[in-house]
């Protein structure tokens, strides 16, 4: 018995000295991901971005080609849709056709210059001016000003125009 009891501790004896003084090896590797973002910039420019129609009649019309033909510029880093609208003017409302103190406002992407024209009448809510433009792309326009028949003002008006960019839906 003190055989078994001597060979008992000898193990015992054994095992701890190997848990301290033999370390415990744990094998372990790491990997990264890389990971980039850029966050969207929705941006348009349009050029020259000014139009002079001048001094007009009553039920008058002008417009800006090929003078004046503006360029709509997608400064974004995403491809973007493009909207146009009108306004009121101090005195003048932005009609379909022209009337007493209404006027008309008009652009045109295509076939501006030789009749028929596809001009398309401007409202105070956007319309599409072109779709899908990539980065640095661009949509190049004519506008076309009716004046009201008749005007009961003679004043200079502002009747600008509103270029607004949108992510590509």
């Amino acid at each position: 018995m003190k055989a078994n009891n001597l060979v008992f501790r000898l193990a015992c004896f054994l095992f701890v000295s190997v848990l301290v003084f033999v370390p415990l090896v744990l094998a372990t590797d790491t990997a990264t991901v890389t990971a980039t973002v850029t966050v969207q910039n929705i941006s348009v420019s349009v050029s020259p971005g000014t139009v002079t129609y001048g001094t007009l009649a009553n039920n008058a019309s002008a417009d800006t080609n090929p003078a004046a033909t503006q360029t709509a510029t997608n400064n974004g880093n995403v491809a973007e849709d493009f909207f146009i609208k009108g306004v009121n003017t101090a005195d003048w409302t932005l009609a379909g056709t022209a009337g007493s103190d209404q006027y008309v406002h008009k652009f045109c992407v295509a076939t501006c210059g030789t009749p028929p024209t596809n001009y398309t009448a401007l409202t105070i809510n956007d319309s599409a001016l072109a779709t899908a433009v990539a980065t640095s792309g661009t949509q190049t326009f004519d506008l076309e000003i009716t004046t009201p028949n008749p005007s009961t003002v003679y004043t200079e008006q502002s009747p600008n125009i509103t270029v607004t960019a949108t992510t590509v839906n």
